[in-house]
């Protein structure tokens, strides 16, 4: 399969995903069944993510160009990819890395994101048989040439310890930051609040910590964060909430609140579910400074950054965590 057949097949793909018909609408509905946290908006917005930012002729032709990718890849290899399920479709950035470089890819997808991943698989195999052969599902990833793991800083130990002798690329815990001026609109707060609220906050891409100027005024932020009170509503959700905020309650801990999330001032910039931690600043260069992206941070938001709403609508080289995907599969 040559790469222009390849990149015609993706985009037929980005054509299906949009065209609403009837068997992807049940594959989304099952996905919702399996996992509670998919609910129809987010799955939406993510496959939406992939079609335009990712299955348009255009801009897979001038990535693939831009790679200098060969019209045949004369010497394909197996890569086993296991891909997390903390969002809708996170791991399909993997496949197609893989896809469009010609090498055979081997997946175990999660238990929390299966349905959709094969759905689209099995699809693009009745328009192409030849797909059944380049891609294929495994619980067992033995016998691959190089390894893409993404997971937690815990997994990520194990990883190390089965791929470590192959190439590889092994992807830890990531999350990402917003650096507050205190100038924002009401519009880019709103654009914020998609940045911490898609997909619950699960994403490596989803704030989960705020830098604010000192005394900074939060109540038009947490005016804006109403925009996703609906949150509020679901079940996984509010238990994350109401666990929290009876924490809180109990260690006498200082916190604000629009009825939906948590404001909470902690230096760390990780936080948990259905709260968004803040932090003072005196001086933003010094923040700058420290928050170069590294080890734990995926991107950050703000101006003078990536801008407001942007952080869940990566471009097609834009790779978790900082590494150039393609580029190690061409290399292999």
């Amino acid at each position: 399969m040559n790469l222009q057949h390849r990149i015609d097949l993706l985009v037929r793909l980005g054509q299906y995903i949009q065209s609403g018909e009837g068997s992807w609408q049940e594959a989304k509905e099952k996905a919702g069944y399996e996992n509670g946290w998919f609910i129809p908006e987010f799955i939406n917005k993510a496959v939406e993510s992939i079609t335009t930012c990712f299955l348009q002729k255009d801009i897979l032709e001038n990535w693939a160009a831009s790679y200098k990718l060969k019209t045949t890849n004369d010497k394909p290899v197996t890569v086993g990819v296991v891909m997390a399920g903390n969002i809708p479709l996170v791991g399909f950035h993997d496949l197609l890395c893989v896809f469009i470089s010609g090498h055979k890819i081997l997946i175990k997808a999660s238990s929390k994101d299966q349905v959709l991943i094969k759905h689209l698989v099995e699809k693009m195999a009745e328009w192409d048989k030849e797909v059944q052969r380049l891609i294929q599902f495994s619980e067992m990833l033995k016998g691959c040439d190089a390894y893409i793991a993404t997971g937690s800083n815990n997994s990520a130990r194990y990883f190390d310890q089965y791929f470590g002798k192959f190439p590889n690329i092994i992807r830890r815990n990531r999350t990402s930051v917003a650096i507050i001026s205190g100038n924002e609109t009401k519009e880019e707060l709103e654009k914020l609040a998609d940045d911490v609220f898609l997909y619950f906050g699960l994403g490596c891409r989803n704030v989960t910590s705020i830098f604010v100027p000192a005394e900074y005024d939060f109540v038009p932020m947490l005016g804006a964060f109403r925009k996703y009170s609906y949150l509020a509503d679901h079940h996984k959700y509010k238990n994350n909430y109401d666990y929290n905020l009876a924490l809180h309650l109990l260690n006498k801990k200082y916190y604000m609140t629009n009825g939906c999330v948590l404001l909470i001032e902690d230096p760390s910039i990780f936080s948990p579910i259905s709260q968004l931690n803040y932090e003072f600043y005196t001086d933003k260069n010094a923040v700058a400074k420290k928050l170069k992206p590294g080890t734990d941070i995926q991107c950050i938001v703000g101006h003078g950054y990536l801008p407001f709403g942007r952080s869940q609508n990566p471009a097609i080289n834009e790779y978790a965590d900082g590494i150039d995907t393609l580029q190690f599969l061409s290399d292999l």
